[in-house]
């Protein structure tokens, strides 16, 4: 580890934020001036820079390339109505980013460089946090192998980074699924619980069969049986029956989703009843045939929460009714009100710029 933390600030000569539309972003495609850089080398890290956002000199023999050590967080500021900004949960994105990093053989991130780090470069672009309903900066930390040579083996330097990009919805419109029967995301004893790069690489191929068919996601089954489900896309996965919420428990195949884990105490907050178990796909159909499947819907950070219309199991093609109240709704938008600093925070997640 390096013998101090100061982070060395490079500012921007001219800003590009009088020159971004933010009526017409695409998620993930425009972001703010700077960006932190902190290179992991001879066993220790080196002094983060917060400098203008701008490409990576890399060569192409960067063991990234090669073998695939690359893992990621997912996380948001928000603005409140007096202007000020805030985190949400930054200290257990941290601790998953180097639960991730200890299972692809990458070194931990220091906490004062992860949430410290994150915390000074938001405060530097904190104009490109807007206040409105849906509008928020997202936060991309992540880590790469970035030694040069192609030995099958890890590398011996690093490069942690993080980027950020104003956002505002990352689904719209309608989102039907199909579940599973023949792919899986992530196998027993696996990286599913990672946050790797390789996970979502994987699941492109069969998304992009889902797409063909009219369906906008894939409800992700267990490898062993495909009878269990696991995620949806790229979010965790709730199923309401009758009153009662379910979701799929956490393993090594599942991501232990730090929105998913906000939903279920929210969830327990209201009142509601909250199962951590394994869910059947023949349970799911059982209970749209008997009229009590009332709800399906993911969590994420970036989708916060998306209520699924419809799904299909081989042949069978079920649509959810439209409810006037639904859990979905209701977690939704106490976790927005929590998040925009519009209600107390019970549990602490807000975390004030």
């Amino acid at each position: 580890m390096t013998d101090t933390y100061e982070i060395v600030v490079e500012p921007i000569q001219t800003s590009k934020l009088a020159s971004t539309d933010f009526d017409n972003l695409t998620f993930g495609k425009s972001f703010t001036d700077h960006m932190l850089e902190c290179t992991w080398k001879d066993g220790k890290w080196q002094r983060p820079v917060i400098k203008p956002y701008g490409p990576i000199m890399m060569e192409p023999s960067a063991k990234v390339f090669h073998y695939g050590q690359a893992i990621f967080e997912g996380m948001k500021a928000f603005k409140d109505a007096t202007g000020e900004v805030f985190l949400f949960r930054p200290e257990d994105n941290c601790k998953r980013f180097n639960e991730s990093a200890k299972r692809l053989a990458m070194p931990e991130v220091p906490r004062e460089i992860f949430v410290e780090g994150l915390k000074q470069l938001v405060n530097l672009d904190k104009d490109w946090v807007r206040y409105g309903e849906g509008l928020s900066l997202y936060l991309r930390p992540f880590m790469i192998a970035s030694e040069n040579g192609v030995a099958a083996a890890p590398s011996t330097e690093y490069k942690f980074m993080i980027v950020m990009s104003p956002a505002f919805a990352y689904y719209k419109g309608d989102v039907r699924v199909i579940i599973a029967s023949d792919f899986s995301r992530a196998a027993d004893g696996g990286v599913g619980y990672a946050k790797a790069a390789g996970n979502y690489a994987a699941s492109f191929y069969p998304n992009n069969l889902a797409l063909k068919e009219g369906y906008q996601q894939i409800i992700w089954t267990d490898a062993a049986t495909h009878n269990y489900i696991e995620e949806a896309g790229t979010m965790n996965i709730f199923v309401r029956i009758g009153d009662k919420l379910l979701t799929a428990p956490s393993n090594d195949r599942i991501l232990n989703g730090v929105t998913r884990r906000s939903v279920m105490q929210l969830a327990k907050d209201k009142g509601i009843t909250i199962e951590e178990r394994r869910i059947s796909v023949q349970e799911i159909i059982d209970a749209a045939n008997n009229d009590e499947l009332m709800e399906i819907f993911g969590s994420g950070t970036a989708a916060v929460i998306v209520p699924i219309k419809g799904f299909k199991h081989k042949e069978f093609v079920h649509e959810l009714p439209v409810l006037e109240n639904s859990y979905a709704s209701q977690i939704k938008e106490h976790l927005k009100d929590i998040q925009y600093n519009r209600v107390e925070d019970p549990h602490g997640w807000r975390v004030q710029i």
